[in-house]
């Protein structure tokens, strides 16, 4: 999906369009982990809203894709989530991504995809008034509202994260 437009330029516009002023924050030394965003902004760690992506299977249907935006240091159980879009999921590939998303893997934003895409939101994120996720390159990160992030993903709040032993 090339526009011309960097990532990063077509999460703003995304953001700009959904009425949501952009403040992206552009990091040299990357943001591809959470612990490595929260350390570059100054937040804690689980206020970093991670952008997951996995195919989706349905018995008889096309795989789809997923996106679980879940808190950054939460594991996503896939039985959870698969059973809440109603399917099984699948890691997916850095093309699947890629072709679904219209980002690589490490800078998938909650938002600007290339195709329109199931969201789930990680229900500890709602714990924080404003969490911080991925600008489209695994440099860039934003902050936005817990509750705007859930309007402008359309996403569904839920309990996708592996409980600790």
């Amino acid at each position: 999906m090339s526009t011309g437009v960097s990532a990063t330029d077509r999460v703003a516009q995304a953001l700009r369009a959904a009425g949501v002023e952009p403040d992206i924050h552009e990091f040299p030394q990357g943001t591809r982990t959470s612990q490595d965003a929260a350390d570059a902004v100054g937040c804690d760690v689980a206020q970093i809203a991670k952008s997951i992506v996995f195919r989706l299977e349905r018995d008889g249907e096309d795989p789809q894709a997923l996106l679980v935006i879940t808190s950054g240091p939460n594991r996503v159980d896939t039985a959870k989530a698969g059973a809440l879009a109603g399917g099984r999921l699948e890691k997916a590939d850095a093309g699947f991504v890629r072709e679904h998303t219209g980002f690589a893997i490490g800078g998938v934003p909650a938002v600007a995809h290339a195709r329109p895409i199931t969201v789930l939101v990680d229900r500890h994120l709602s714990a924080f008034e404003t969490v911080w996720s991925a600008a489209g390159t695994p440099n860039a990160v934003y902050p936005i509202a817990f509750s705007d992030l859930v309007a402008l993903t359309g996403g569904r709040i839920a309990d996708v994260a592996q409980v600790s032993p």
